[in-house]
Formats: C-alpha cells, structure tokens, sequence
C-alpha cells in the first residue's frame, strides 16, 4: 500500500488549528509524496511514486477519511514482492506510466485522543498502463488504521486484505495482505527518527515465497516551504525474506504537505 502518509503524525505538529496535529485519523489534511526506488532485484528494478493524500470529511461524530493512492512506475522488468504490484507481469524494456489505483475510505470517530482507529474498504482499480505495473484484476477487501501516542513515542499501522472479484481471466488472482507499522521517536529541533517497514503477503504463492519483510529506517525534520507546514522524510530497508525476484533493498524519500483546518 503506498503508504506514503507514514510521517503525517509528524508533519502535521506545524498546524497551529484544531484538530489535534498529530493525529492523521482525527482531521488533519495532508499530501505525502513517496518516492521508493529499488535496488538488487534480478529480474529488474522499479521506481515508484505514490501520492497518497488524507482527505477528511466530518460527517456528525464521524470522519469520513479519503485516501486515494497514485502510482507512477517505472520499471524494466517483471519485480516480485512489491506491495503495488502483487502480481505484475513481464516486460523486455523499461515502462513508465501509471499503476493500479488503490482507494481507502476509513470511518472514524472524530473525537480521538492517545488512541484512535479508522475502518473501512479498499477497492483496487487495474488501471495500469502496462502489464508489469498492475495486477489487471479489480480487487477489494477491508482496511484499517490505528493512532498510538505515548510522551515522545508516536505509532501509526495500517493494515489491508484485498482479494480480486473481476478482470483479466488470464492473469493471476489477487490475496494479499499489508500492513505498515510506523514508529517515530521525536527529538529536538524538530527532527525525528522513524521506522515504516511494509510487510506483505501474497498468499497465492508458496509458503516460503509468500512474505517480504524489511528492517531498516531513518530521519526527517519538520520544515516550512513558502510558509507551508511540511515534512522531509528519508529512509533506507533492506528485505530480510523476500520471494525470489525480489529487490534486496529500497530508499525512500517523502515530501508530505499539510493542510491544517
């Protein structure tokens, strides 16, 4: 899941309105950029930008959260183990063009303090330009979020099953699952440290092809571009299991604008 929207929990402490600025569940407006670039994977590699954005609506004692995510791709051959691309296929030269579209809506109380949470359904569209950027299946299932805060310590996880009901009956089906556990320690000065590791399954394959699983982190600071509260982010991980064809490694580097109310 392009998850992008790992450091809202901290951009988002340069809003000077309520809602509570660090709660990314509780009505906060923000734009993260995510740019992951692979390394080592032997069939290929992939860069990949996603622009995730939080768009909250209150509705009563509710937040109705819009969350849709937008892949750009390019990739020159096929790359398993790519949460964007469960089951992409093959390709002899380099592809940029758009990936499949994946939207989140979550329902959440409004009024949340230390703890909040957010469920709903996601909804992924095979809108990929080429075969090796999307599955080429429609998928759906459920989706959840849930907001941990504690002294200096901040905690965001997101988790998604989804599961293909239509599409291309000659590609692959779709069971995956994500989750994206994020951990931020702040310091001074507005710096911080994080950690978002995106692990997935992709439950189609066999048991010892069926997980990624990355360690790894980095820094951000919080900054303001022309007066705009905003977040720099970078990050390295290394797969520690991965399916064969996987990359060996990744940066990421996020540039996320918020909007507070």
């Amino acid at each position: 899941m392009a998850c992008a929207c790992t450091i809202s929990v901290l951009a988002a402490q340069a809003a000077e309105k309520k809602p509570d600025p660090e709660n990314p569940i509780g009505g906060i407006v923000s734009v993260p950029i995510e740019t992951v670039v692979d390394f080592g994977a032997p069939n290929g590699s992939a860069v990949i930008v996603s622009v995730a954005p939080f768009l909250p609506v209150r509705v009563g004692d509710w937040n109705l959260i819009h969350r849709p995510v937008v892949p750009l791709v390019t990739i020159d051959g096929q790359v398993a183990g790519k949460p964007g691309i469960p089951e992409g296929g093959e390709t002899d030269d380099r592809e940029i063009g758009l990936g499949d579209l994946n939207y989140n809506l979550y329902f959440a109380p409004a009024d949340t303090g230390d703890v909040a949470w957010g469920l709903g359904p996601s909804l992924l569209l095979p809108t990929a330009s080429e075969d090796a950027m999307g599955t080429g299946k429609w998928s759906a299932g459920p989706t959840g979020m849930l907001f941990l805060r504690r002294n200096l310590w901040t905690s965001l996880i997101f988790a998604r099953q989804l599961w293909s009901f239509a599409g291309d009956d000659d590609r692959p089906d779709v069971n995956q699952f994500v989750v994206r556990p994020l951990v931020i320690r702040k310091l001074q000065d507005r710096w911080f440290l994080f950690s978002d590791p995106v692990i997935h399954a992709n439950w189609n394959r066999e048991q010892d092809q069926r997980w990624t699983v990355p360690l790894g982190g980095g820094a951000g600071r919080l900054v303001r571009l022309g007066g705009q509260p905003t977040a720099l982010r970078l990050g390295a991980f290394y797969n520690v299991v991965a399916p064969d064809g996987a990359p060996k490694a990744e940066l990421k580097l996020t540039v996320q604008f918020v909007f507070p109310k």
